[in-house]
């Protein structure tokens, strides 16, 4: 098999303020996922998922509600953007950072 030399693209992430792995696509359309496209990496984004998959487990999220998706929305501002009030599992103001990145 040929070797082949890929180009990676790179965003400044907002989450980890360092130079990571850019999404390959626009998670959704609209000015919050194209400001996402623009500002998140992979890594974080990755983080993101992981992180909606526990608040809609912990408060037992309905995604049929319109609230439950506004309530996911500003959490994800929260946590990409340091915006609005995200909340951390247990109730706490969620912290901005959520640890180290991983490479």
């Amino acid at each position: 098999m040929p070797r082949e030399t890929k180009t990676l693209t790179v965003v400044f992430c907002s989450r980890y303020q360092q130079e990571l792995p850019a999404l390959a696509h626009q998670p959704f359309p609209g000015p919050l996922g194209e400001r996402i496209f623009d500002n998140v990496s992979q890594l974080a984004f990755t983080d993101w998922l992981s992180y909606q998959s526990t608040l809609i487990n912990h408060y037992g999220l309905n995604l049929a509600d319109p609230r439950a998706n506004d309530f996911l929305f500003e959490q994800m501002k929260a946590f990409f953007f340091n915006e609005g009030q995200g909340m951390e599992i247990g109730g706490a103001p969620a912290g901005k950072g959520g640890g180290p990145a991983r490479k």
